[in-house]
């Protein structure tokens, strides 16, 4: 992937280390995994006499080694084209062997043909892996090719750290990207509403009260007729019992002559 060089690059140089000159090393002297051969091809004069030699190599600037990298490893394997984690295992792989021999390797390992040069074909094979079983399976054919060498005594205990710190950081790589890729991007779906139209705590009615049964008015008698004639005086009240002792009177003698009647 193309954002992964950013990341990849300092991981590749903590194995490259600084400025080495070891006699068994058949690439010679090196610094930052940057050979003098590759100073020349690109002419990188640091100290600017005119030529390209181990003094340049020594005073490697950080954006020639970043330059370096990105046209001669990773563009070199289509690594921006690689799914994330197998960008890695390839570039690494390229940096520490040769890009040709890292894109055969990577070419077997797929089915495709083992031209060293990774095309559409090969990337399209590559596509239809599980990233995870192409970084494992890359690294043990890696590992294999390492220990066949002459100098893996030399060497060897190196070479097999940095292949299998390569292929933990080249797992975590593809198992986020595997997750990213498959998780498919749904969009929202409105929640289903209810059929029945909400109803707001304003427009609520209050349930109806049960009807109340209606209480006959108490009869009045010329007790509570006087006590009411009593709260507006006492002239009140003495009309009032005036009329009510008249009444009296009057059902009195009506019933006196009824009597008499049936007699």
């Amino acid at each position: 992937m193309k954002a992964n060089y950013a990341k990849a690059l300092p991981l590749v140089l903590r194995h490259e280390g600084g400025f080495v000159n070891h006699k068994d090393d058949p690439g010679g002297a090196t610094n930052k995994g940057v050979t003098i051969g590759t100073l020349k091809r690109l002419g990188i004069d640091v100290d600017g006499d005119g030529d390209s030699d181990i003094v340049d190599l020594r005073n490697l600037r950080q954006s020639d080694v970043e330059r370096v990298y990105k046209l001669f490893y990773w563009d070199a394997v289509k690594a921006d084209q690689l799914p994330s984690g197998v960008d890695y295992a390839v570039f690494d792989f390229g940096v520490n062997s040769g890009p040709a021999r890292a894109a055969k390797h990577l070419q077997k390992v797929v089915g495709a043909a083992q031209d060293g040069d990774i095309g559409p074909k090969t990337l399209a094979l590559v596509a239809k892996m599980d990233p995870q079983d192409v970084v494992t399976a890359l690294q043990d054919s890696r590992l294999r090719f390492l220990r066949g060498l002459k100098t893996w005594g030399t060497f060897g205990k190196g070479w097999s750290r940095r292949v299998a710190e390569v292929r933990a950081v080249g797992l975590a790589w593809a198992e986020s990207g595997h997750h990213v890729r498959e998780t498919p991007k749904t969009e929202h779906e409105p929640p289903v509403m209810s059929k029945a139209a909400p109803v707001s705590d304003i427009s609520a009615k209050a349930p109806k009260r049960p009807a109340q049964r209606e209480v006959a008015a108490p009869l009045s008698t010329p007790a509570k007729e006087a006590g009411k004639a009593l709260a507006g005086g006492a002239a009140g009240a003495l009309a009032v019992l005036v009329a009510y002792a008249g009444d009296a009177w009057a059902k009195f003698t009506a019933f006196c002559d009824l009597i008499t009647f049936w007699n």
